[in-house]
């Protein structure tokens, strides 16, 4: 250990090789964490040789702990250097990447409940079930934020399984009631297509719970992916326009 000059209130000095004696940190993993610019040297001695102060020891304590909690080293990095020196702030960065796992793991859950009470049914669940069930879960993780998904989950669990299938069921009516209007270019003022905007918006906001991010990233999506989305639910962009023209009349 390096000496500080008598009468010298300079904090001592450690080389690599000695705080891998003290702390069972290998030389290896203290140059490998040099690399990725988790941590650096405070200076270097005469000679060359790398050498840490107290600022370094805390960072590495820091770096150790966080490793524990299962931090990848990128992340241990980005959460030290973003203005968060403490443990205590530190550790507010894993809990919000394991909140977020968490949602990702109630939607997967969400997903393979459905499959689940297909199979327990005796449902056929055949390739092009899954096939379109994997494309909506994808495209849904594209334009929603982990935490919309989360919104959206805890709207199911309100409405409950038996309401989810009546609106399931409506939508089709309303869309083609929606698709032959258009066909026949009816004024979206007018009574009867009034009425299926009426229960367009309805429906609409059983599924977002009037939320408008949701809303907006519902509309982003059939804009966006509108072939996709066609295939899925009937309605390309032609109707879509025509169906958000005739609720944007509608009284609220």
């Amino acid at each position: 250990m390096a000496s500080p000059a008598p009468g010298s209130k300079t904090m001592p000095l450690y080389s690599v090789s000695q705080i891998a004696k003290r702390t069972g940190v290998t030389v290896r993993t203290l140059h490998h964490y040099e690399a990725k610019g988790l941590l650096y040297p405070a200076t270097r001695s005469a000679a060359g040789y790398r050498l840490y102060g107290e600022n370094e020891l805390l960072r590495l304590q820091h770096i150790a702990a966080l490793k524990m909690l299962g931090f990848p080293l990128n992340e241990i990095r980005d959460c030290l250097d973003a203005n968060a020196p403490s443990l205590a702030e530190a550790l507010t960065c894993q809990v919000d990447r394991m909140r977020g796992t968490i949602v990702r793991q109630q939607a997967l859950l969400i997903r393979l409940e459905r499959v689940a009470r297909q199979a327990l049914s005796g449902e056929t669940i055949d390739t092009e079930t899954l096939l379109n069930s994997i494309e909506a879960s994808t495209i849904m993780e594209k334009y929603f934020t982990e935490e919309q998904m989360q919104t959206i989950k805890q709207r199911g669990d309100t409405l409950g399984p038996q309401r989810i299938r009546e609106v399931e069921q409506a939508w089709p009516n309303v869309i083609a009631g929606m698709q032959a209007a258009l066909k026949l270019d009816k004024d979206p003022a007018s009574e009867e297509v009034q009425i299926l905007a009426r229960r367009w918006r309805e429906l609409v906001r059983e599924f977002t719970g009037g939320d408008s991010g949701i809303q907006r990233s519902v509309n982003t999506m059939f804009h966006d992916d509108a072939d996709t989305m066609q295939s899925q639910t009937g309605i390309d962009p032609a109707l879509m326009t025509y169906a958000s023209k005739a609720i944007g009349l509608l009284e609220s």
